[in-house]
């Protein structure tokens, strides 16, 4: 074995089934490097465990949502070579998870829907540390709760990274010098040993973390797709993929709207200056996109993301001008409700700021009682239907001519609100949702055709 060390993670989609987990076996089994993988759910499990948490359901409709999710995890058992070592273990996860998902508390308690919503990853591991033994390499699937050590905010838990690194060298170090381990993305465990969850997306995360506690030298993230692209290939087919990218670039493109990226995966791999891979595991051979401190080409355009679903958020008061700590305490109250602002512009009068808003979550926290309060200071003019769309890149305040192409470009369009960002990497604008699709295919043309 080198001493280079590889992490690989593999998404939902990559170990959906047999055929697919087959794939990522041989990706595992062709590179020495690789010593430690992470895995997601199943394609699909996630989103019915949900539902389980977070549903209402009769005990027939929890029968038939259990057995949808049986009935991925025995496909995958009955394509297996040897079953007889993995069956036994398996039926003990299912009945972990019958019990859970039956369980009357289960729609009132934030610890025992993160001990459901593990299931998945619990299960997939376990399915493919079997998978990956058929390429006749040793394998040991690892319990991730021994080492991932998070705070206790069940659902959306923060890691604890000194922990983590501090377990991830006694714990995993030793088993890495004669297996290849198998480990769960997404889960961690508080002081107590209770299970938690990093949140939607977090086995990206889990495995920068992974890899910045045992200081890996690469950290590679195996999706369905080859690479980042310029923009999401849906909105356009001109898209193409970035054969590299800067950490800077790849975290505004993460925070910014690129589903391809995990928002908090740059963050370790900053700090311990990892190398980060994205590739597709169903075209290896076609390789991905290099995330890394400095990039060879620093052009002023890398790509265009979009987020949906943005609110808009304006307060208002005649006082504003004379008032000293307004801004504070407006955002004071944003921030006791737990509400994250993205683009803030000011005017002597007034205040408006956007705020991410995927799947209505913010609606509902941003209810009477956060309204109610802001009055309290000020007039409040809340309103939907807005995408945000952000140009990355570099020098973008510096660059000459950078703005007159982008807004000539989008001239035709309303833009409700502008910000460069506070770093040289990006411009963002508010859009009407009905315009973002033509918005980024016109940038697109402009920047990148």
């Amino acid at each position: 074995m080198s001493n280079a060390l590889t992490i690989a993670k593999f998404g939902g989609t990559s170990v959906a089934n047999y055929a697919a987990m087959q794939n990522c076996a041989k990706i595992v089994a062709g590179n020495p490097a690789t010593r430690i993988v992470v895995v997601s759910a199943a394609a699909g499990v996630t989103n019915y465990l949900v539902s389980l948490a977070h549903t209402p359901m009769t005990q027939e409709q929890i029968n038939d949502t259990v057995q949808s999710i049986i009935d991925i995890e025995l496909a995958i058992l009955n394509a297996l070579k040897d079953k007889a070592n993995i069956e036994p273990k398996l039926n003990e996860l299912l009945d972990e998870l019958r019990s859970l998902a039956s369980h009357e508390e289960i729609l009132h308690r934030n610890d025992l829907k993160d001990q459901l919503l593990s299931m998945g990853e619990r299960m997939s591991s376990l399915m493919f540390s079997a998978v990956l033994a058929e390429q006749n390499v040793q394998t040991l699937n690892f319990d991730v709760r021994k080492v991932l050590r998070t705070d206790s905010e069940f659902g959306e838990a923060a890691p604890q990274i000194d922990a983590i690194a501090e377990n991830a060298q006694k714990l995993l170090k030793p088993e890495i010098a004669n297996a290849i381990v198998v480990t769960q993305g997404f889960v961690g465990a508080d002081e107590e040993g209770r299970t938690t969850t990093l949140g939607r997306g977090g086995s990206d995360f889990t495995a920068a973390l992974l890899a910045e506690g045992l200081e890996a030298d690469v950290c590679e993230i195996w999706t369905d797709v080859t690479g980042v692209y310029t923009t999401d290939p849906r909105i356009t087919p001109a898209a193409h993929p970035l054969p590299e990218l800067s950490f800077e670039e790849a975290a505004e493109m993460a925070t910014f709207g690129a589903k391809v990226l995990h928002p908090a995966t740059m963050e370790p791999a900053v700090r311990k200056d990892i190398k980060v891979f994205v590739g597709s595991s169903k075209e290896p051979e076609k390789g991905g996109t290099w995330i890394v401190r400095d990039c060879e080409h620093e052009p002023s355009f890398r790509a265009i993301t979009r987020r949906k679903e943005q609110v808009m958020v304006t307060v208002k008061t005649p006082k504003m001008m004379y008032a000293q700590g307004f801004l504070q305490q407006v955002f004071a109250i944003i921030a006791k409700h737990k509400l994250s602002v993205d683009l803030v512009t000011t005017s002597e009068i007034s205040v408006s700021f956007t705020l991410d808003n995927p799947a209505n979550s913010v609606a509902q926290r941003l209810n009477r009682e956060t309204i109610a309060e802001l009055e309290t200071i000020c007039d409040v003019k809340v309103e939907h239907g807005f995408d945000l769309v952000t140009v990355v890149g570099n020098h973008m305040q510096t660059g000459k001519g950078v703005s007159s192409r982008i807004f000539a470009a989008v001239s035709d369009y309303n833009l409700r609100m502008i910000c460069f960002g506070a770093n040289p990497h990006n411009i963002s604008f508010l859009v009407n949702e009905s315009d973002s699709t033509e918005i980024v295919k016109v940038l697109h043309s402009e920047l990148f055709e």
